[in-house]
């Protein structure tokens, strides 16, 4: 007895019942007929009989074939054409801020620090008065020192009455060998007409050589004495000097702020001696200044040989030739880039361990935001600005070192390109090559879209979001640089041959 399987399309069950064997041999199984039957002919008859009653129940089936048998409908895919808009690429490094000027307060002379006269962490002026060294040895330094100017002023004053007296005196040698010289003119005459004596003439010679040797003498008092007024004259110029010396060490008494910016701590307190005037010199504080600052970065090789490459081609200028705008955005600030600075310093050579070039920003800092010391995200202009063609993240597709997308074609078929990518800009990708902005990109169900295959397209339009940065630039122009111009510090601002600096006043009283 056959019986099929009341779900149909499940199997098929044969159970066969044979009334000749003890009912101990009676199994109802499917298909397993070997431990029923006795002999070969009595097997090769159930297989028959077993597939007889398959092909009868397969042919009840038939009916439902033609359902299953349809053609499949083709798979299901989202597509969009890529956006092409203006651009300029943006490249962004890992920078950290550096104060544009650094000073060291230290005092130039030694001595006791008797008061200081800042707050800690404030701002301070150039000029500023921040510390005071004891004043009292500086002072009665400048009165011995003037006590030896009024001394050798004196003696200068001595030399020339000196000298004023030598040259009397040879004024009066003079004339006095002026008569001699005539009395002995007029006593020769009168020798030669034997009008005088011998003796006369002797006298009369002797009056004048007597008179020439006095107006020798006279004309040494005269070098003597102009020595002695140029050593008295060199005399008041050291006093001058020493007194000067003095003088200028009361002002390094009075320590001020050589810059602007912003001051460190107290690294010594009233009361300690202080080492001045060397290398070794004692350390006071800091200054850094705030506004302008730098923002220093490394550009690896192959950014440096793209800006050389475009700047060769003219289109875009080097930042050694041009100011080209920085943004600046901190660590915490993830809502754009809103400080806004120039190029203003590319070295001149890559380094030889790192293959990196160091660059320079200089940026304003009008809120005090910005501090020195803190890391930050700079961005520089990469590329003039071109038409870019930009798609999504997701329509890109990896195989082993290419980069490709999936398109559909005007037949509905994909197709399968090779792309190159550039950066994010506007939230999409900038694809380099491969692409020319008026394909159908695959942007979903690319798991069932193979090439070659016929796809059903549902269009879906893209639209690039707003950039925190321009879609063009201009280098800035001189006007608006922000590289301050250099000066002389306010701790040494008395150049050769101006007037000597007024007198400080002296500071008495604790530090504020």
């Amino acid at each position: 007895m056959i019986r099929s399987d009341p779900r149909g399309r499940q199997g098929l069950q044969v159970q066969i019942i044979d009334t000749r064997f003890p009912t101990t041999c009676l199994q109802s199984r499917s298909l397993n007929l070997a431990h029923c039957g006795q002999s070969i002919r009595y097997r090769r008859l159930l297989v028959l009989v077993a597939l007889l009653g398959a092909s009868a129940s397969t042919g009840g089936c038939a009916k439902q074939v033609p359902a299953a048998a349809k053609k499949s409908e083709p798979p299901k895919v989202t597509v969009a054409t890529p956006v092409k808009m203006p651009i300029v690429e943006w490249d962004e490094y890992v920078g950290r801020l550096e104060a544009l000027e650094t000073v060291e307060v230290r005092s130039r002379i030694s001595g006791y620090l008797a008061s200081t006269h800042f707050d800690e962490g404030q701002l301070v002026k150039e000029g500023d008065l921040l510390a005071v060294i004891d004043q009292r040895p500086i002072l009665a330094e400048i009165a011995r020192n003037d006590a030896d100017l009024s001394s050798a002023e004196a003696q200068l004053g001595q030399a020339n009455a000196s000298l004023s007296q030598a040259q009397a005196e040879f004024k009066r040698s003079e004339i006095r060998l002026d008569l001699a010289q005539k009395r002995l003119t007029r006593t020769n005459q009168l020798r030669q007409r034997n009008a005088t004596t011998s003796d006369e003439f002797d006298l009369r010679e002797a009056e004048f050589a007597e008179a020439q040797s006095e107006q020798a003498v006279a004309q040494a008092r005269i070098d003597s004495s102009k020595s002695v007024v140029v050593a008295a004259e060199a005399a008041v110029g050291i006093a001058k000097a020493n007194l000067s010396i003095a003088k200028l060490n009361l002002q390094y008494t009075e320590i001020k702020a050589p810059i602007s910016g912003r001051i460190s701590r107290r690294y010594v307190t009233e009361g300690n001696l202080v080492s001045g005037g060397s290398a070794d010199s004692t350390l006071l504080t800091t200054i850094v200044s705030v506004d302008p600052i730098h923002c220093y970065f490394d550009a690896d090789e192959q950014a440096f040989l793209k800006y050389m490459r475009l700047a060769s081609e003219g289109i875009r200028p080097s930042s050694r030739d041009v100011r080209n705008p920085v943004y600046l955005a901190l660590a915490n600030e993830r809502d754009g880039f809103p400080h806004w600075g120039h190029m203003d310093f590319v070295d001149n050579r890559l380094d030889e361990e790192t293959s990196t070039i160091r660059g320079r920003a200089i940026l304003s800092n009008k809120d005090m935001k910005l501090t020195p010391g803190l890391f930050a995200r700079v961005r520089l202009p990469g590329s003039s600005r071109y038409d870019a063609v930009l798609i999504p993240d997701r329509a890109i597709g990896t195989d082993q070192a290419e980069k490709f997308v999936l398109t559909v074609g005007d037949d509905n078929k994909i197709v399968r390109k090779v792309v190159r990518l550039g950066p994010i800009s506007h939230g999409l990708r900038i694809i380099r090559e491969g692409l020319i902005g008026d394909e159908r990109v695959v942007l979903g169900g690319m798991q069932r879209a193979k090439p070659g295959i016929e796809v059903a397209a549902t269009v879906e339009v893209l639209e690039a979001t707003k950039e925190s940065l321009p879609d063009t630039y201009e280098p800035v122009p001189e006007g608006q640089w922000l590289t301050p111009k250099r000066k002389v510090a306010a701790n040494a601002s008395a150049p050769i041959g101006s007037p000597p600096t007024a007198k400080p006043a002296i500071v008495t009283g604790a530090a504020k």
